[in-house]
Parts: structure tokens; sequence; C-alpha cells
């Protein structure tokens, strides 16, 4: 159970950055690592795949210093689900924090 809820959290953090600009795998690894998710390449690349493929984010590919780098965007639906889930954890955290 706690899996799937870190997964959420997870994707909602991919949301809130992707929403502002374009992000890696590896940068949303170390920006997750850095609020305590201790994320492989093996969970957060199949998520960044489902999120695509569920219309909430836009890849593209650039080469970077001779690599391919899939580089991420959120979507028009991305970023309507990024605000109803806002609302909800700002709901959520006032009645189970008491603030």
């Amino acid at each position: 159970m706690m899996r799937r809820v870190l997964l959420g959290f997870m994707g909602i953090h991919i949301l809130h950055h992707a929403s502002r600009g374009e992000v890696t795998g590896t940068f949303m690894m170390e920006e997750l690592e850095r609020h305590g998710y201790r994320v492989s390449p093996g969970t957060i690349y199949p998520l960044l795949h489902k999120m695509e493929e569920m219309g909430l984010l836009k890849s593209r590919t650039e080469v970077r210093n001779g690599r391919r780098m899939r580089l991420y965007r959120a979507t028009p639906k991305g970023e309507e689900l990024l605000r109803e889930a806002k609302e909800r954890v700002k709901e959520l955290c006032s009645e189970v924090l008491g603030d």
C-alpha cells in the first residue's frame, strides 16, 4: 500500500516540475532523492512512460554531449490533473495535520 502512495506522490512531483519546464529521468531521480525518496531507474522510467501513455506527459528526444536524452513536459491534461491533485493534497493535509 505504501508503494502505491509513494508512486502517487512521485507522479505529482513529476507533474509539478514538468509543468514548469522539461525534465529528464535523471533530474527527477536526483530531485526525488533530495526529498528523501530512493528511486531507481527501474522505478522512474516506467513511471514516466506510464504517465506519457496516460497523456499526462509528452516527450521528445535530444542529443546532448553525444548522448540521446528524453525530455518530458506536462501536457494540458497533466497540468489539469496537477491542479486537481494540489487541491486534494491541500485538503487532505489540512485535515490530517490539523492546519
